[in-house]
């Protein structure tokens, strides 16, 4: 499969808008979903807001399977985009974002079980089901680590890429590879010294942000060099 410069365009602008979608799906999910309905360190007022508000909380999930889904034809794209550059460093980038997403989609699996809990009818089991809820949606916080150890490796391996392209902005390039260890940093820190992690948490994902937005927005409005693209294609 090949990418025609005269398709560039579309092709970009089309894939530009999946990124951006993926960034504002993510968003909602984590922020006006999650942070609005888990009360830290309250399992019990989490579970009452979740049966509260059992819609929200499901349109997380269906926001987050959404997000999964567009990442695939943003992986094809970019591998395609970068593959002249060096095809085994851009499939290498490719396999790790591929595990990301699959790691990501079944870990929604964790947030599907406080759903169900919900909507139990109280009695003596109750307090074990809080508790059980609770330990979801922490496990999906360490899944959703999981998966960003591999997605932060593949932006540092596509950061190499687009600075080396010459087709991209080589800027584009060194934030995409910030983002990259943002990710790494923030995931090493939560598997292994939580408090610190805490601590690091949110503003280790501000890089992440701008860097993320910074080439999809780049792809939507700018594009890329198609006669660069092509001499790297045709070399």
């Amino acid at each position: 499969m090949r990418l025609s410069p005269s398709v560039f365009p579309f092709h970009l602008r089309l894939i530009g808008v999946f990124y951006l979608a993926i960034i504002v799906l993510g968003l909602f999910g984590e922020t006006l979903v999650r942070n609005t309905l888990i009360a830290v360190g309250d399992p019990s007022t989490t579970l009452a807001n979740i049966q509260a508000a059992p819609g929200l909380w499901r349109a997380g999930i269906g926001g987050d399977l959404l997000m999964h889904v567009l990442d695939v034809p943003v992986i094809v794209v970019l591998y395609l985009l970068l593959k002249p550059v060096n095809a085994p460093l851009a499939l290498l980038a490719t396999l790790f974002n591929i595990v990301q997403t699959a790691v990501l989609a079944a870990n929604k699996l964790t947030l599907l079980l406080p759903a169900l809990i919900a909507t139990q009818p109280a009695g003596p089991d109750t307090p074990g089901l809080v508790v059980l809820a609770q330990l979801a949606i922490q496990l999906h916080g360490y899944g959703f680590g999981i998966g960003l150890i591999f997605f932060g490796m593949a932006c540092l391996v596509r950061a190499y890429l687009i600075v080396q392209s010459g087709y991209f902005p080589k800027a584009i390039g060194l934030l995409l590879g910030l983002a990259g260890l943002c990710y790494l940093i923030n995931s090493a820190a939560l598997l292994l010294a939580p408090a610190l992690a805490a601590m690091l948490f949110p503003a280790i994902m501000m890089p992440p942000l701008v860097g993320e937005l910074a080439l999809c927005l780049w792809m939507m409005v700018r594009g890329v060099d198609a006669q660069a693209w092509q001499r790297r294609q045709t070399a």
